[in-house]
């Protein structure tokens, strides 16, 4: 696969996707230059690897004649041709989000729930809740106590969260830092707010558990976009003025970004999970809401790392 251009580079963690998934990406750098240039390079690519694929992924102006000796590819060696934008939804399951703003029209397809897809939800909800509550109560039980032990205080924190439409709800989760801890909007790596317990919940996400009464609520979803903290969300907004995007819908315990991305700590980690959760709403289904359960049970088992 020969990705030409740079216009969207890969994260270390989608290279390695990638590569995992035997993947062979070769990265030609296209700057605007004499045209028998970029054709020698692209010409050697193809003939000393075997490329099926070539995706574009340049956001200068590409020559007639790199369009024309494209376009014969594709019937001469039967080599694919498609956009950076393409290639993300189908290889990296995420949505391309430009950086210029020039080009808008992906957000064309991102659209709040039908009727039925929000029955269907609000099916997969109660599902969701009452199965876990079924399988997890003991472990309800025994958070409370060991929260109380190695911290002492309340063991539910309470949180103005972001939900459907922009309104705000007040979000229930297991306490997993120290009282009176010093404020830090992200969490960071031995971050020693965190007591041992708190860190072993936030692994495994049992610190989500009292989410279920939001979803019972009707304030959240099973499965949705992570529900970011009010404050936060502000200054995510100032920054990408598209986030507000993801509040189409209602927030989730789990999502598709929460199982393929790790906790953020800055803007282009909220960025980067803000394409997860756009590719979630436009292609919502049945088969990628239990693709998320799969893959949230294999991260709490510690099967797959994220």
């Amino acid at each position: 696969m020969l990705i030409l251009g740079r216009k969207y580079k890969f994260t270390k963690l989608e290279e390695i996707r990638l590569n995992k998934k035997n993947y062979d990406i070769n990265i030609l750098k296209y700057r605007t230059r004499d045209s028998q240039e970029v054709l020698k390079d692209i010409k050697e690519y193809l003939s000393n690897k075997s490329i099926n694929t070539i995706v574009l992924n340049t956001k200068v102006k590409v020559d007639d004649e790199i369009i024309k000796y494209l376009t014969s590819l594709q019937f001469d060696k039967d080599i694919s041709i498609i956009t950076i934008e393409k290639f993300m939804e189908d290889y990296l399951q995420k949505c391309y989000i430009p950086d210029d703003h020039k080009d808008l029209h992906y957000l064309e397809d991102i659209k709040t729930f039908s009727t039925f897809q929000y029955l269907q939800k609000r099916l997969i909800d109660y599902i969701g809740v009452f199965t876990l509550l079924f399988l997890t109560w003991p472990i309800l039980l025994i958070a409370r106590f060991k929260i109380k032990k190695q911290s002492p205080g309340t063991s539910i924190f309470k949180q103005y969260r972001v939900g459907i439409k922009g309104k705000d709800f007040k979000c229930l989760k297991f306490r997993s830092m120290h009282l009176n801890s010093y404020h830090d909007p992200y969490t960071r790596e031995n971050d020693t707010r965190i007591f041992p317990w708190g860190n072993t919940m936030r692994k495994t996400r049992i610190d989500e558990l009292p989410q279920l009464l939001n979803v019972l609520r009707g304030d959240m979803h099973f499965i949705g976009p992570r529900a970011e903290w009010n404050i936060l969300v502000k200054d995510y907004e100032n920054k990408i003025p598209y986030y507000h995007e993801r509040h189409l819908i209602r927030p989730g315990i789990t999502g598709w970004a929460q199982v393929n991305y790790p906790y953020g700590a800055n803007i282009e980690d909220t960025k980067q999970k803000l394409m997860y959760d756009l590719y979630y709403i436009k292609h919502w289904s049945i088969l990628l809401e239990i693709k998320v359960v799969w893959k949230t049970i294999m991260v709490v088992l510690g099967k797959k790392g994220i």
